[in-house]
């Protein structure tokens, strides 16, 4: 199994703390099923600021350090970059890692709102060549209130990633709702753990798969499955033509 977003660096942002958290979280890892984690720290998010190179010079000493304890993960680089105005002023400056160095690209919300300039931000990558994946929208507010706006970027070619937990209900049942709801409209196109350490944030990638088998069966776990394999490999990803979703059906009035 491959899980493409951890905070599993240690000491560069919320995650993990302390490289004995790091051989922590990559021992439950590998108990979960993951061979493959994708680590992606914060960028840019107000608080933390997590640069291309370094980012790079960790993930390798974090490699190391499992061959190091006989731990069968592979760790990839990537990031976790909060939506910002000189986005791709910073691509260019060679400070912003794509995932896995595929065109794929992290792009976080604020949690409360989806900027005005997202639309067309986004839109730019993707003329550059870059492919946006939205992280975690099943926990966006404005999102949630208006799924419409996570249709039309994914409409204009952006990808979606929900998080385990969200899906496995940790996260309260409005959002597992929320995120079947996604998944169910084709607004959804990765799983992945935005796992921050053992305890309260851990992995849970294989409750969110149970979940999605018996909810939507085999097939569906399949396609978020391959999806991450694809995405590591640089390749193009399978997306389904997205639906909208009914605001009052959210909201279960009918």
């Amino acid at each position: 199994m491959i899980d493409i977003h951890s905070h599993i660096l240690p000491g560069v942002d919320d995650g993990a703390q302390t490289i004995d958290d790091a051989i922590a979280m990559a021992r439950a890892a590998v108990k979960e099923g993951i061979t493959t984690i994708i680590a992606t720290p914060h960028h840019k998010n107000g608080k933390y600021d997590n640069p291309k190179h370094s980012i790079i010079t960790l993930a390798a000493q974090l490699n190391d350090i499992m061959k190091q304890h006989d731990i069968p993960l592979t760790v990839l680089p990537g990031q976790e970059v909060r939506i910002h105005g000189d986005l791709l002023k910073n691509l260019a400056e060679n400070e912003i890692m794509t995932l896995a160095d595929t065109l794929y690209l992290f792009i976080e919300f604020p949690f409360d709102h989806v900027p005005r300039y997202a639309e067309q931000l986004l839109f730019d990558l993707q003329l550059k060549g870059f492919i946006p994946i939205i992280v975690h929208p099943e926990r966006n507010a404005e999102i949630m209130e208006r799924p419409e706006r996570l249709y039309q970027l994914v409409k204009r070619g952006s990808l979606a990633q929900l998080t385990a937990s969200s899906v496995s209900g940790h996260f309260g049942k409005k959002i597992k709702k929320f995120s079947l709801q996604l998944i169910e409209a084709n607004l959804a196109h990765f799983i992945a753990s935005d796992a921050h350490n053992t305890t309260n944030r851990p992995f849970r990638m294989r409750e969110a798969y149970d979940v999605i088998n018996k909810e939507f069966g085999m097939n569906a776990v399949y396609f978020f499955q391959e999806n991450a394999e694809l995405l590591i490999r640089g390749q193009a990803v399978y997306r389904e033509e997205p639906e909208r979703i009914k605001k009052k059906k959210f909201l279960g009035l009918f």
